[in-house]
């Protein structure tokens, strides 16, 4: 049964009627052609979905708040995905991955070998671009609590302030194997993954004297956009959620 879910950002109550953005209006009635009646779920990201149906038709529909229920739980792991800044599209897809597979919060960084450079006017644009994709990842997985993310930042200014009992970047050269990590974990983790081409070696040292462990993953060089799913879902298989 297709459950269709839609992210209001307002307060909601059951017995509610909710004027609906003109960008949920028009997907729910001309993309996926919902008429008068039709059930939706709504949510806000205060971590419960809303059961409602559609009331009226066109630029006037609304929908009526039904109930509220408990939503999918979230991952036991919360996890902080530092991601050297990718290419348009690549960076995107990243986002939603990572959202998908219950990332919590997501840090896009600059370094040294980013291909992406971004002025302050540029980045506010990106971050609402971003966040909007994070919203529809949630929209399609079932989360009921939107991930945040940060403005993009200098790596250097990254490290320290990631604040987690486990801190790992993904390393081809690294020391560190999964199995070598105290499992179970403690409630949260920080893994980073380096841009196009990686991170630099001087990163690297940086990395280690702020204490993040260099986590080899497998023989074969990941993409940067592979790299975080598979850091993610190996964190998160460790942990019992797969």
């Amino acid at each position: 049964m297709r459950r269709i879910r839609c992210f209001v950002d307002m307060p909601l109550q059951p017995g509610n009627l909710v004027g609906l953005p003109a960008e949920a209006r028009a997907h729910l009635t001309k993309v996926l052609r919902l008429r008068d009646g039709d059930a939706i779920t709504l949510f806000n990201g205060d971590g419960h979905d809303y059961p409602s149906h559609l009331v009226g038709a066109g630029a006037g529909t609304s929908a009526r708040v039904v109930s509220r229920d408990a939503a999918v739980a979230e991952t036991r792991l919360s996890i902080t995905l530092v991601q050297g800044l990718a290419r348009g599209e690549k960076m995107d897809w990243i986002i939603q991955k990572a959202v998908e597979l219950g990332v919590t919060r997501i840090v896009p960084a600059t370094t040294q070998r980013s291909e992406v450079r971004l002025d302050a006017e540029r980045a506010e644009k990106r971050l609402v671009h971003w966040r909007r994709v994070i919203e529809s990842a949630c929209e399609q997985c079932g989360r009921a609590r939107i991930p945040t993310i940060d403005a993009p930042g200098p790596l250097h200014a990254i490290l320290d302030a990631i604040d987690a009992p486990l801190r790992v970047v993904l390393d081809p050269e690294g020391d560190t194997r999964l199995a070598d990590l105290a499992t179970p974990y403690t409630a949260s983790a920080a893994i980073a993954i380096g841009p196009e081409g990686g991170f630099d070696d001087h990163e690297i040292a940086a990395f280690a004297r702020a204490d993040w462990r260099r986590l080899r993953l497998g023989d074969r060089i990941l993409r940067t956009e592979t790299a975080g799913v598979v850091g993610v879902v190996a964190l998160l298989a460790a942990v019992g959620e797969y």
